[in-house]
């Protein structure tokens, strides 16, 4: 008899993947191989999850609803290289993951922003992501300088990742059906070779400040966030931004050069 799943719980921002097509779709956009380990976050109903473990050698599945727990253990218990576990994946030790790992994900809307910076702090361990998002934030992700959906969250994760949005998801292919639209992006991870965390929490930091007063200039912005007026100005020249620049307007290039003129006149 097949597993009879509860309700999905609106608190959590359950919209369960029904659609075949689509589930075949992530897993082909995945590419796995057989000795690849995938984390899977927020498994649901299991409708993705049997087909990653048809591909992968292992597939960790985090979700953080217990009332599913018995009934993806019937649904799924033929798939022997599943370890299923039940938490928040934000309390999930991502530092724990083999390397190379690969994400599969339908992320709760509600925490997939938080969720993604959590994965992208974790890029180590990682060799790509593929996830269904909210379509505003998967363009988000992807848009590129001078466009209104062009901010912090492009930059910190284009810095890390070369971004694609692959394709939209009907909101018919949910139940309960959404009422957002969804897309569906694959992250290849860059690499990340003498990566330096503290260095990179600069940049961040520079990130956010350069984008927290979007009508003003960077320069203002950056100065409104409490960054000393005499430092802006030689790390703003060193790294060639015009004085009227604004933050929309940099590029992930220009930001990088930004900040490693900021780190070499920290005097």
């Amino acid at each position: 008899m097949a597993a009879s799943f509860p309700p999905a719980l609106k608190r959590l921002g359950q919209n369960f993947l029904i659609d075949p097509n689509i589930v075949r779709k992530i897993v082909s956009l995945a590419a796995l191989r057989s000795d690849d380990t995938v984390l899977e976050i927020g498994p649901g109903r299991g409708a993705l999850t049997a087909g990653l473990c048809a591909e992968a050698g292992r597939v960790i599945a985090v979700e953080i609803d217990p009332q599913l727990q018995p009934h993806l253990q019937e649904s799924l218990g033929h798939c022997r290289n599943l370890d299923l576990r039940i938490g928040d994946a934000l309390d999930f030790p991502f530092e724990s993951l083999p390397p190379h790992t690969v994400v599969v994900a339908n992320l709760p809307y509600y925490v997939s922003t938080p969720i993604l910076f959590a994965l992208l702090d974790a890029r180590a361990h990682l060799d790509r992501m593929v996830l269904m998002l909210q379509t505003e934030v998967a363009l988000r992700l992807a848009a590129k300088p001078n466009g209104e959906d062009y901010g912090v969250l492009s930059v910190l994760t284009q810095e890390a990742a070369k971004v694609e949005v692959a394709f939209r998801v009907s909101a018919n292919c949910f139940r309960p059906r959404p009422t957002v639209g969804s897309a569906v992006v694959h992250l290849a991870i860059k690499p990340h070779e003498g990566f330096d965390p503290i260095r990179h929490e600069r940049f961040r930091r520079l990130v956010r400040a350069s984008f927290a007063h979007r009508r003003k200039t960077l320069v203002n912005s950056l100065r409104d966030e409490g960054y000393p007026p005499e430092r802006i100005a030689r790390a703003t020249e060193a790294a060639g931004v015009p004085p009227q620049a604004r933050a929309e307007m940099l590029t992930l290039d220009a930001y990088q050069s930004l900040s490693a003129a900021f780190d070499r006149h920290s005097g």
